[in-house]
């Protein structure tokens, strides 16, 4: 597999949208670009707020027996939902997964954009989407999923970017190596000796916990302090540089 790979969006799901959309607004200073309604024919409703150029979204159920509420009871609250890859090659890749034993869950077929979902079992921890969108090979080009100007939302005054993807494991350098195959990318060690895989937009580190779940997200922001603040003022219980919220932990870098 050849081509470009990026992280284009991460999506996190919460039993309500609220009030953890207003929260992520209000402490990272990002803004809702778009609330999707073709999400509703799988009893969910979203939104989604641009960090630089990858999307942030949040999605919830408004009614029983969706695959979403289903993976909040499983995981007891914790954990991202999707992590969602732009390539120029979604359907190869998807007959790679499958050939790992990686089951295809879903095909959206919406020209110009076009998206295979994988099957978060086989996954492990969260789906893993890939997508491509007709025209859009430039990071700030059309991405139907985000609405029709969802690069006019973007704000860096507070939060400057999504730097990191932290994954969750009892085997980290096991699940590592599992996305590196099916994304196409090799395992490397960071700093701090963690698996880590580097996109060129983002990187997944993995490391050692109970269950296997996506666990945290890492924002590069202009004042660690300022943003801290802005989490304590909702509530959010700070953890040196880091609070939970939607599921996940955030942590701040500078």
């Amino acid at each position: 597999m050849a081509g470009y790979m990026r992280l284009r969006q991460i999506c996190l799901v919460a039993p309500h949208l609220e009030p953890v959309v207003s929260d992520i607004a209000a402490i990272l200073g990002l803004d809702v670009c778009y609330r999707d309604g073709n999400v509703a024919k799988y009893g969910l409703e979203n939104a989604l707020l641009p960090v630089d150029t990858i999307l942030l979204e949040v999605v919830a159920p408004f009614q029983p027996g969706t695959a979403a509420g289903r993976f909040i009871e499983k995981s007891g609250g914790r954990g991202g939902y999707m992590a969602i890859f732009c390539c120029d090659d979604p359907d190869q890749r998807g007959e790679h997964a499958k050939g790992m034993g990686v089951r295809v869950a879903n095909v959206i077929d919406h020209p110009p954009y076009h998206g295979v979902q994988l099957h978060p079992r086989d996954c492990r921890a969260a789906f893993i989407e890939f997508n491509h969108t007709e025209g859009s090979d430039d990071v700030l080009g059309p991405y139907p999923p985000a609405g029709p100007d969802w690069q006019k939302s973007i704000r860096k005054d507070v939060t400057r970017a999504l730097i990191g993807v932290e994954m969750q494991s009892p085997e980290p350098r096991a699940l590592a190596e599992h996305w590196g195959r099916i994304i196409g990318i090799q395992v490397s060690n960071n700093q701090g000796g963690e698996s880590e895989l580097k996109l060129p937009n983002c990187s997944f580190r993995f490391v050692s916990g109970k269950s296997e779940i996506m666990s945290g997200l890492t924002f590069r922001v202009g004042d660690v302090a300022a943003v801290g603040n802005a989490a304590r003022a909702k509530g959010c219980a700070m953890s040196g540089d880091s609070f939970l919220l939607g599921g996940v932990t955030f942590h701040l870098a500078a």
